[in-house]
This record gives C-alpha cells, structure tokens and sequence, in this order.
C-alpha cells in the first residue's frame, strides 16, 4: 500500500516540480521508509526495483511524454532490466533517483537510473523497456519519436548493453527449458 501513496505523491509533485525535456535527466528525491526494510535493517533488494519505476514516471510526467501516452493509448512496459548494488540505504535516510534515457535500438527504448547519496552512487540500474498499445500490438521506435519528438543523435546504446539485451534474449517457444535442456 505504501508505493500506492509513493505513486501518488510523485504524481502530484511532478506537477510542482521544475518541467524537463523527455532527454534531460530527472533527479527524485526520496526517503527509505520502515517498510522499504529487509531482515538485515536496509532497503530490500526488490524495493529498489519499485522505487525506479517512480523515477521513470517522474521523468515521463514532468517532461509531458506521460500525457501523450495517454491521449495516443500507449503505456510503457520494463522488459529488461540489471542492477548493480554497491551500498545500503538505511532507515530514514535520503537519497536520489536520477533517471535519464541512454538510447534506443530498433525495438527497446534503455534508461539508466542510479540512486545516489549527495554524489554517491549506491545502486546503478539499466532497464530495456517497450512500449504497448492498450489495444493491442507494439509501437516501433519510429512511431514513438514522432510521439516524442526527434532523438538526439548523441543517444547511443552502450555496446555492453547491446551485448546484455542479447544475452537475456528469452526464446520465443512454450517449451524452453533452463540451458535447453528438457
């Protein structure tokens, strides 16, 4: 219930909130709240996951990308994602989110997100995402520029991250199995 009230509250300051361009980098403050907690008295590895999806929606409301969805029937969806965590966030703590699009390939839009203390980075995170139409089917890259405007050619997919979204490829069959093995 507690990201319902997070959801809400980043919805309604985005609104208060400096606008940004959908290419600029959004910065979300936040605070680690008891309930972001694990056993181990530190923000729960899952929570971090939840918490970026705040960043991204700050990002798209804030530079007027999110109202355009809306109004052409589309919705953004994480199908990919890796995160890398190299220190805690504890109880009452605050920190950032800093949320910026790194590029795009021909079917994947990629965001970088890090959480940051002061200049401190505690957890970096890339995500693979697509866009869906509610009803039905995919939008293209080039359907979604036009929606967005033109991407600015100094957007370029890290080449680890091409080689990432390779790897994790999930193949398309009912019947796959772990290391294909059946």
């Amino acid at each position: 219930m507690n990201m319902l009230w997070r959801v809400l509250w980043v919805r309604l300051t985005a609104a208060l909130r400096p606008r940004l361009g959908l290419w600029d980098t959004a910065v979300t403050p936040f605070r680690v709240h008891a309930t972001d907690l694990d056993v181990y008295a530190h923000m729960n590895n899952g929570r971090y996951l939840s918490i970026l999806d705040l960043g991204r929606l700050d990002l798209m409301v804030r530079s007027g990308l999110w109202q355009r969805l809306k109004q052409a029937g589309w919705y953004p969806v994480v199908a990919g994602q890796t995160i890398t965590y190299r220190r805690s966030l504890e109880l009452g703590q605050r920190y950032d989110v800093h949320t910026a699009v790194v590029g795009f390939d021909d079917r994947w839009c990629y965001l970088e997100q890090q959480f940051r203390v002061d200049d401190a980075v505690h957890a970096h995170a890339v995500i693979r995402a697509r866009f869906l139409r509610r009803g039905g089917g995919t939008v293209d890259t080039a359907e979604l520029a036009r929606l967005a405007g033109e991407i600015p050619d100094h957007l370029e997919v890290p080449s680890w991250v091409a080689e990432w979204t390779r790897w994790t490829r999930v193949p398309n069959t009912r019947n796959s199995h772990i290391n294909g093995d059946e």
